[in-house]
This record gives C-alpha cells, structure tokens and sequence, in this order.
C-alpha cells in the first residue's frame, strides 16, 4: 500500500512522516509549497504520476482568527483543495483521508445536554466562524464527491511539532508566574501521535465514513493549562478568565467535545486526555535534550 502525504511541513503532516518511517510504509510526503492543493490541475498531474492508494491529507488553512479577515484564501483551502483531491482520488481509485474539526458544530453550551458525551458524527453541523464554515464546505466536497474516504474530526490539536496550546504554555510559563486562560470553553483534546496511529488503525481496517478521533474527557482550557504546568513541574499557575474577557477575532466554541463512540465500535481504544498529555510532554522533553 502507498501513502501519500500531503501537507507534510504541517503539524500533523510531520507526525504522519515520522509514524511512516518508524513503521516502514511506502509513502510520499509532499509539503504545501510542494503541491498548493488550490491548483486543481497540478493535483490531478501529481496524483496521476504518483499513484497512490491512499492520500493523507493533512494540507489545510487553519489560522482561525485571521480566516475572518482571508476569507477567499481559506476557503481555496480548506473546501475547494479537498474537492481537487477528491476528485482525483476518484479518477485513480484511491482512498482520501480528510481531516477536520470539532468547528464545524455550533458550539454552544446548550449542546451539552443533548451530547453529552459530545457531539456525534452525525450531529447537524452549523458552524459560527470562517474557519468553521471553511472546513464544513470541504467535508460537503468530499462526501458528495463519490470517492472512497475517511473523514476524520480531531479537536484541540497538539502535538510535537509546529504551534499549538501546550507549546504555547510551556513557552509562556517560562516567561511569567501567572497565565490567563479561559475556563468557559469545554471539549478535549486530540493528540497528534494519536491522531496518526489511529488513523492508520481505521485505514488498516478498511473502514470508511466519519469518525471523531479525541481523547476521553472532558475539560476547559485553564484545567488544560493547570496540567500542562503540572506534568511541566514549573510554578506557573493559571488566572481563569472568561471568553469575554479574551479578545478574538472569530468566535471559539464553548463547547466542542467530540463522541468516540464510533471508534470504540470500531475496537479502537480511545486515549485519556491525561495519559496523552504525558506522551506528549515526553516526546517534546526529548526533542529539547537533542537540541
């Protein structure tokens, strides 16, 4: 089987080159810059040359708060990239791995109580900002597109590579004794390495349709912060604040919480938030003594 990466400068797009050489898969892993999924023609050229039988997409616009503002650009992105994907994944045959998020629900804490558990696969999407929007078009684009796909949702990502909340914390602890975080904003988060190893899980499988790939538990975002501070073994406490008082451009959710359900179904056995939290800070300990 020969996996194509795309996307693979990107945080998830790493972790999927590393978990493919540790584990000896045939892949190809191109960057953005290498195939600017927007350009529909190059897509249909590269993938008519390469041949692969499943594309791992990890190309995406995921900068939330400025997609308010770059609307046109996330949206070339996030909906029409995957559309080219799609249909050329369909003209040779291949499978199409998509992932998106935990945005394209509404959001709104009243959810908890018909989710709560979280939110289904099935759940209606109405999403309440650009980059929200931006991805539920591209999940439109794949499903309708007739090829073969996973789907898959992750929410909160953080992994070794690129930028994201747990890095930012730990950057931000070495900085100052005390960090304001919003406590009125629930959900869990997905580990990149996780993300990575179940998915291929699921391919391996030969499922196919949506599944959410998070970690069990639910949290807010200071308690996210209070154990990144802990396992850290800094003296940074957290100042919980709420959304109001955080000024964002595009509106976050206040609830996002993902089911696994279906994974588990599926005998995949969900990660606790906590456990993944530990692998994580061991991995990013790691690459700091190689540094």
């Amino acid at each position: 089987m020969n996996y194509l990466i795309t996307g693979s400068g990107g945080q998830l797009g790493q972790d999927w080159v590393r978990y493919a050489r540790r584990n000896n898969l045939n892949f190809t892993a191109v960057t953005s810059s290498g195939l600017d999924i927007t350009d529909k023609e190059k897509v249909h050229q590269f993938l008519k040359t390469e041949k692969p039988d499943v594309v791992i997409n990890c190309a995406a616009y995921t900068k939330v708060d400025q997609a308010e503002t770059e609307t046109e650009k996330a949206f070339a992105v996030n909906a029409d990239g995957v559309k080219h994907l799609a249909e050329s994944c369909r003209t040779i045959g291949a499978l199409l791995v998509h992932y998106s998020t935990d945005y394209v629900f509404a959001g709104n804490l009243a959810d908890r109580d018909t989710y709560p558990r979280g939110y289904t696969e099935e759940a209606p999407r109405n999403p309440s900002n650009i980059y929200g929007k931006s991805k539920h078009t591209g999940e439109i684009a794949l499903i309708g597109s007739g090829t073969e796909y996973l789907l898959i949702r992750v929410s909160w990502l953080c992994g070794r590579y690129g930028s994201n909340f747990v890095k930012t914390m730990l950057r931000l602890a070495k900085e100052r004794e005390e960090v304001s975080v919003v406590n009125d904003q629930f959900g869990s988060p997905s580990f990149a390495f996780d993300v990575v190893e179940k998915t291929d899980a699921l391919i391996r499988n030969n499922l196919r349709g949506t599944y959410h790939i998070s970690s069990n538990g639910e949290l807010a975002w200071a308690d996210f912060a209070d154990q990144v501070f802990q396992e850290s073994g800094t003296g940074t406490s957290v100042k919980q604040i709420s959304s109001e008082q955080f000024a964002a451009k595009a509106k976050r959710p206040a609830y996002s919480l993902l089911c696994n359900k279906k994974m588990e179904k599926a005998g995949i056995k969900p990660l606790d938030w906590k456990d993944g939290l530990s692998r994580l800070m061991k991995q990013l300990n790691e690459d700091e003594n190689l540094s």
